[in-house]
């Protein structure tokens, strides 16, 4: 039996809302996006590691750096108002760089441009899974520690006995009724969710066709747009989560992490 393809493909835009130029950063001397590149090409099962954006200073910038090897560079529409549609866009270039010409047999995982401290053995573990997934979508989720469960920053993952993810909200889910929120951890397991997704490329061929998605837009979360088509999303656990930077606190904690890995 063949395995499919992998491919990561890193969406990157650099003017984000809430943090604006965010992946050029110094993070212990290196830019955020470089960080994150050079996590990615450490893992060892994907076909190859692509950058997905519209900036030209991203693109001229990552020709630039040393990395271990080249990272292919796609430039995709200023208008994609998600990585994931932005992945969508850049599809058949993908699948070129990935060596396949069947969406169905071919799987990318989109890794988020601004988690530098991102796991290749995640990278890895979810490609393994993508021989014998049974839903078109998976994603890693792990476990909270109590302090997490009430920050909006921290993306919730509510689970099916089976792994299939239920929903996702900023909220804390479940809701504990009759607890005061500050116990409800004793109560009930709560998953918080890596920003890593793997796509049955196939999923990402009909992402344009999609219905808008209300929840999606209230909670802004790409992944609601999925189960609001009625497309299963399963998971599979891992030990933590890698830091997202998304404001400016968290990018000092991305550079004290740094500091102390020198």
């Amino acid at each position: 039996m063949n395995h499919p393809t992998t491919v990561v493909a890193i969406p990157a835009r650099l003017e984000s809302k809430r943090l604006p130029r965010k992946l050029l950063a110094d993070v212990g001397g290196k830019p955020l996006l470089q960080r994150v590149l050079e996590r990615c090409l450490e893992a060892q099962h994907p076909a190859a590691v692509v950058l997905c954006t519209d900036s030209e200073e991203l693109r001229d910038k990552a020709s630039q750096w040393a990395l271990p090897r080249p990272v292919p560079v796609l430039m995709t529409p200023a208008s994609c108002s998600s990585g994931s549609e932005r992945l969508a866009c850049a599809l058949p270039e993908l699948l070129e760089v990935a060596g396949s010409n069947d969406p169905a047999h071919c799987w990318v995982l989109n890794v988020q441009g601004d988690q530098p401290f991102v796991d290749p053995m995640i990278i890895d573990a979810m490609a393994e899974r993508c021989r014998e997934a049974r839903s078109d979508v998976l994603t890693p989720v792990y476990r909270l520690p109590a302090e997490k469960i009430h920050n909006p920053a921290v993306v919730k993952c509510l689970l099916a006995h089976d792994g299939r993810c239920l929903t996702f909200s900023r909220s804390a889910l479940p809701h504990v009724r009759d607890v005061p929120p500050e116990q409800w951890h004793a109560h009930a397991p709560y998953w918080g969710h890596v920003g890593i997704y793997g796509y049955r490329a196939e999923v990402l061929a009909q992402w344009e066709a999609l219905p808008a998605s209300p929840l999606e837009a209230i909670e802004k979360l790409e992944q609601l747009k999925l189960l609001e088509a009625g497309i299963a999303i399963g998971s599979f656990p891992v030990e933590a989560d890698s830091l997202s930077v998304d404001t400016a606190e968290q990018l000092e904690e991305a550079r004290a992490i740094a500091a102390q890995l020198r």
